[in-house]
């Protein structure tokens, strides 16, 4: 539970306004991706009775692809904690992290696979890196299965 004091009104403001989708590091690997003929659905639930959004999604080999800000998501390399309010804003920001660790279980329990690209990784390698996971799916699926 976060501690009771909330972040001044402008601050909140700032939060509410925050773009869920279409953010730089996402559009790039939208457009690499795309370039390299994947397809893929944008902004969906991978499951319908989890209520989390996945930003890239191929569904038929039941892959989702998060693209991670680092600072709303913890990143280890750039992620900090604001000085004001640092107690709330810690709480915040270790309750996101660790949803993203109960999403990619539970999808990783339905069968998915999940991939994490934090918002400073260069385009190419993520890019590399959802091709890799894509590849590995497409190989699990061709397998017959064992008798």
């Amino acid at each position: 539970m976060l501690p009771l004091t909330p972040p001044s009104p402008a601050t909140r403001a700032k939060m509410q306004a925050q773009g869920r989708r279409d953010t730089a590091p996402e559009l790039a690997l939208r457009r690499e991706l795309h370039r390299r003929r994947k397809r893929f659905f944008v902004d969906r639930a991978p499951v319908s009775r989890l209520r989390r959004r996945a930003d890239l999604v191929f569904p038929r080999l039941r892959v989702a692809v998060f693209v991670d800000g680092c600072f709303w998501h913890s990143c280890p390399t750039h992620g900090r904690i604001p000085r004001s309010n640092r107690d709330w804003w810690q709480a915040k920001l270790s309750r996101n992290a660790a949803r993203d660790r109960e999403t990619d279980r539970r999808l990783h329990e339905q069968g998915w696979s999940v991939v994490r690209i934090w918002e400073h990784q260069p385009v190419q390698q993520a890019a590399d890196q959802v091709e890799a996971v894509l590849t590995a799916a497409e190989r699990r699926r061709a397998r017959p299965p064992i008798p």
